[in-house]
């Protein structure tokens, strides 16, 4: 066993901690690693599952976290799987991944049947040659996965508040769905104390909100979202002269999508999003079957990366600002916004998506924010270490959430109405069923809850016999699928009874007033010129491909529709 071993004075970010009995492996990995990282990481080098516990005692015992567990899987090291899954019990927070060598398809089958599992991150391939770069990329990304479990680094933005408080649950929440690194302190506890009085403020509306990388503006108190995207700058003024080709309503995968596509293919693009990116895709902590990432990327990732793709073609975005009203005049759409702008577009790409369904019980409602969350709630995940949690839901989203969140917590509670095999994904099934701290409990419902100032009771009803229990609870996650964003259509839109956008042949005979001889193409709304794309539109799949490929086809129909406007005009 060796080990590069960092200054006396210097205490490493981490641990990169390689295991293989194959001394070319130790020799070539190793020497990879201490060359790129040697700088930053203690790197130890290890031959065997023994050599791996202790070296990992001597990091924790020194203060030095374990980031990643690499082991090497092959003929020289047919128990890689085995040596990882020690190592995840002596480091829970590590990343785990396989070193494999290119070509060598023995180990294909396990590796991924390990990652369905749980029971690893990732694989990479052995390095080819010396500064390998495609070997570095994968361990930047294993790098990157570990940092975000972490939470920890440079705070942008420094939040004080209560924790238990909804407000500012709900801007810790837009902060991290917005991939702002963001520090949260309690108000009450010594050091948030220290930091009001070091801003001068005795008793302020809460939470504060301190903007690090503006030190210029002063402390928000209690701020709005509009107050908000003012001190970050981006709350541009509207040129309500100017006439869009298209306004994308929501910037979640659809709206992402159609900015990206309108935008790169020379449409004048305006986006409006009144919260984060993202839309309800971004609370998914790790999205592994969107086509492209065998490995997996978070719905925050994936969100932030189409919003810089957006805006690098010249979509421009209008944050903290929603559209409140729909209307048109001489051949034109008018978009009305909740600051009283009205924007003028040629057409229309409706994306608002859904909100999460609620569980419809008042004295739990009491609690949001104190216990109870609506959505994956990422910000909240390292607050449950080492509690108890139950998840509401038996959809992919809640399956997800149960997954992430059972990195931190002591025990997770899977609630649904049905067993998980009709809604769920089988790769989130088989993993819920391997992880050992996820329970799952079918055919029950929450039907009530109590607590004093945070939530503390949860009282779970079978519904086959009625009996009534308290599961022991610290916070309960309900993900039980969603509601359309429709109310700022009002009825110049026709929607399904449950609120959905009614689109092309879907809208059968609820448009005897449709103006066109043509009739409406596959998205477009019964208000010709504007389409709708994703979860808002009735019959979509809930899925973040399916979203992006409805905002894709929203824009070739944008394009079919001026093209007929000009023809019509000429």
């Amino acid at each position: 066993m060796a080990a590069s071993e960092p200054d006396s004075d210097y205490l490493p970010r981490g641990a990169l901690v390689l295991v293989s009995r194959d001394p070319p492996v130790r020799e070539q990995v190793g020497a990879e690693l201490r060359r790129r990282y040697g700088a930053d990481y203690a790197v130890a080098v290890c031959e065997t599952g023994d050599d791996v516990a202790t070296r990992v005692a001597q990091l924790r015992d020194g203060g030095t976290p374990v980031a990643i567990v690499l082991a090497g899987l092959g003929p020289a090291d047919p128990g890689g799987l085995d040596v990882l899954d020690r190592a995840g019990t002596l480091a829970p927070g590590a990343v785990r991944a396989c070193v494999v060598r290119w070509g060598d398809l023995e180990t294909a089958a396990p590796i991924f049947e390990a990652i369905t599992l749980g029971r690893l991150d990732g694989w990479l391939y052995r390095p080819e040659r010396t500064g390998d770069e495609d070997f570095h990329l994968s361990v930047a990304e294993l790098l990157a996965e570990w940092d975000a479990r972490q939470g920890s680094g440079y705070e942008a933005v420094q939040l004080i508040g209560e924790r238990w408080s909804p407000r500012s649950q709900e801007l810790r929440d837009m902060f991290t769905r917005n991939r702002v690194p963001v520090g949260f302190y309690e108000a009450s506890a010594p050091e948030g104390r220290e930091m009001l009085a070091a801003l001068g403020l005795e008793q302020p509306a809460l939470p504060v909100v301190v903007l690090r990388f503006r030190p210029e503006v002063p402390a928000l108190t209690d701020p709005s979202a509009l107050d908000i995207a003012a001190a970050f700058g981006v709350l541009e003024p509207v040129d309500e002269g100017t006439l869009f080709d298209v306004v994308v309503v929501g910037a979640g995968p659809a709206g992402l999508s159609a900015a990206v596509y309108a935008a790169s293919e020379g449409l004048r693009t305006l986006v409006i999003e009144p919260l984060a990116m993202g839309g309800q895709a971004v609370t998914s902590s790790l999205i592994r079957n969107y086509l492209g990432f065998p490995r997996g990327i978070s719905g925050n990732r994936l969100a932030a990366s189409a919003y810089q793709q957006a805006w690098s073609f010249g979509a421009t975005f209008l944050w903290s600002r929603s559209m409140v009203g729909l209307s048109g005049a001489d051949g034109e759409h008018r978009v009305h916004l909740s600051d009283g702008a009205t924007l003028r577009a040629r057409t229309v790409v409706v994306a608002t998506g859904a909100e999460w369904r609620r569980l419809e019980v008042p004295d739990l409602e009491a609690f949001q924010g104190r216990g109870l969350f609506y959505g994956a709630a990422v910000s909240e995940a390292q607050a449950m270490a080492g509690r108890r949690v139950l998840v509401v839901g038996g959809g992919n989203s809640a399956g997800q959430a149960a997954v992430h969140l059972a990195r931190y917590a002591e025990q997770v509670t899977v609630l649904a109405r049905r067993g998980l095999a009709t809604t769920m994904s089988d790769y989130l099934v088989h993993e819920i069923d391997e992880a050992p701290n996820i329970d799952v409990r079918a055919c029950v419902q929450v039907v009530d809850g109590s607590g004093g100032q945070v939530l503390e009771e949860v009282v779970v009803e079978d519904l086959d016999t009625g009996e009534r229990q308290a599961p022991g609870a610290d916070a309960v996650f309900v993900l039980i699928g969603s509601t359309p964003a429709s109310a700022c259509l009002g009825d110049s839109v026709a929607k399904d009874r449950a609120g959905f956008v009614l689109t092309g042949p879907d809208l059968g005979g609820a448009t005897p007033g449709w103006p066109l001889d043509r009739p409406p193409m596959f998205l477009e709304t019964s208000v010709p010129g504007v389409f709708a794309a994703g979860d808002v539109r009735a019959g979509s799949v809930k899925r973040v491909a399916s979203g992006v490929g409805a905002g894709a086809i929203a824009v070739a129909l944008v394009h079919q529709y001026l093209a007929w406007a000009a023809a019509a005009e000429g």
